[in-house]
Parts: structure tokens; C-alpha cells; sequence
């Protein structure tokens, strides 16, 4: 494993992980979320599964959020995040593992940013899987998690939200609305059509943030060879390790079955 440092197009710094295959058979991108770090559990298991089945395998820190990368958690949008994948795919690009097409993993804010790349660049993209990921900007302000409470009135009306993170404890994120304005700007569905690669969906049954509803409307529209799994029990964000387990389980056999 070999951890770098690389600048984005804005001259900040991203931390990088790459971990490399000896016999190389694919490569793959692994992408957190909003708020998250490339060594929670379920980013390291989903990088692990790939590197098990031969790929070389990247993870990374976006800027703006709380891994080693630059920039602070509340500046985060959907196009910082979007912009430092791309960026670290281009740099990607000069080096001597670089192969396309590849393969991109992500998870919620992630996942939608990988399948926004896919949209931009089906070409390069041999399989993908968005797992608990956003939809649409306009499906975000309609989630559970904004139901029957004043959370996104205060959010809208004091330009922040701010909320306890599970993943680091003790820490309070804090988020400008400018954040929901830029997401506002992004929806899968406008060019879905583009999405002919093998896709794998996986949500939690339990998931507020991205239900298995916005993710069956997404499912639905999506035109090549497709799968989606509903995890019981299992919140937005996979934890515990009966749920890891089986998404692993998943991802495993699906990698084994596209690889041809």
C-alpha cells in the first residue's frame, strides 16, 4: 500500500491510497461520501473486494471534508467532490497502472458523483456501483430524514445545518445551505440513458438519507445489464459488521460475474 499526496485543479492537496496488484486484471476507484474518509470500514471493505479479485485500487480523501485532504467540512459541494475525482483520475491517467475502462465504487455523496463521471465518460467505465447513493438534488430536499421535523426549514432559513458525526466521535459537522443549492444543480436521471454498464445498487432497508424508493426510480431507468440489493435492517451508512459482510458477499460475486 502506498499513500501520496496529489493537487487539484485548485492547487489543493488530496491524499491518496493506492494499492497495487501483482497480476493485475482491473482497476477501480473507490469514492466516500459527504463528511467521510477513505478509512471508514465500508470504503476500505468495498477497496478490499476489488483488491481480492485482482484490480489495483485507489481510495481517497476529497477536499472538504474529514480525512487528510484540504479545505473544511462546511465549504463541501457536490461539484468539489465531482472536481476531485475527476482530478484524481486524470492524474491517474499518467501512470504505469493506469487501464480503461475501469471500474468506480462510491457511497452516498460519492456515489453520486461516480455516476455523474459515468454519464460524462461511459467509455471509461466498465462497472459501477453507486451504494446508497443520491439520485437527484430535487429527491435530497424530499428524504425521510426531512420529514415531520423543522431541519431543513432552520438549514434553509440560518444557512446551516449541523449535525453530530457518527463516523468521528465528538466531532460536530457543520455545512452551509450554499452546499443543497449546489446539489440542486445535479440529477442522474437526465442522461441515464448513458448508464449501459454493468450497475449494482445497494441500500439499506432502514436508509433515510437515500431510500430504497428514490433508488428504485433510479433502477428502473437505468438501460444495460443491472442489479440492486436492499440490505435488511442496515441504515444509510453500512456499520455493522453482519452488513458489511453481505454487501462484500454481493459486490464479490458481482465483480466475478462482469469481469469477462
Amino acid at each position: 500500500m502506498e499513500k501520496l499526496f496529489i493537487e487539484n485543479r485548485k492547487g489543493q492537496k488530496i491524499a491518496v491510497i493506492i494499492e497495487r496488484s501483482s497480476d493485475q486484471k482491473g482497476l477501480a476507484f473507490v469514492m466516500h461520501g459527504l463528511s467521510g474518509f477513505k478509512e471508514q470500514p465500508h470504503i476500505k471493505m468495498f477497496a478490499d473486494t476489488f483488491r481480492e479479485e485482482g484490480f489495483t485500487v485507489i481510495r481517497f480523501d476529497t477536499t472538504n471534508t474529514f480525512g487528510e485532504s484540504e479545505g473544511t467540512y462546511e465549504d463541501a459541494t457536490t461539484t468539489n467532490y465531482l472536481e476531485d475525482l475527476e482530478d484524481v483520475i486524470s492524474w491517474s491517467a499518467d501512470q504505469s497502472w493506469y487501464q480503461e475502462p475501469f471500474w468506480l465504487c462510491g457511497h452516498s455523496l460519492g456515489s453520486f458523483c461516480i455516476t455523474l463521471f459515468a454519464e460524462k465518460y461511459p467509455h471509461k467505465v466498465k462497472g459501477l456501483v453507486p451504494t446508497s447513493t443520491v439520485v437527484s438534488g430535487k429527491l435530497s430536499l424530499e428524504k425521510p430524514k426531512f420529514r415531520n421535523n423543522d431541519i431543513f426549514r432552520r438549514w434553509k432559513e440560518t444557512g446551516w445545518n449541523e449535525e453530530k458525526s457518527d463516523s468521528k466521535p465528538g466531532v460536530v459537522k457543520r455545512l452551509k445551505w450554499s452546499h443543497m443549492e449546489d446539489r440542486l444543480k445535479y440529477d442522474l436521471l437526465g442522461k441515464v440513458d448513458r448508464l449501459t454498464m454493468p450497475v449494482l445498487l445497494i441500500v439499506g432497508d432502514k436508509d433515510t438519507s437515500t431510500p430504497p424508493d428514490h433508488q428504485k426510480i433510479l433502477f428502473e431507468k437505468l438501460p444495460g445489464k443491472k442489479e440492486m440489493h436492499i440490505i435488511k435492517d442496515a441504515l444509510h451508512t453500512f456499520r455493522d459488521k453482519a452488513h458489511l459482510v453481505q454487501v462484500k458477499h454481493i459486490l464479490k460475486k458481482w465483480i466475478k460475474r462482469n469481469q469477462e
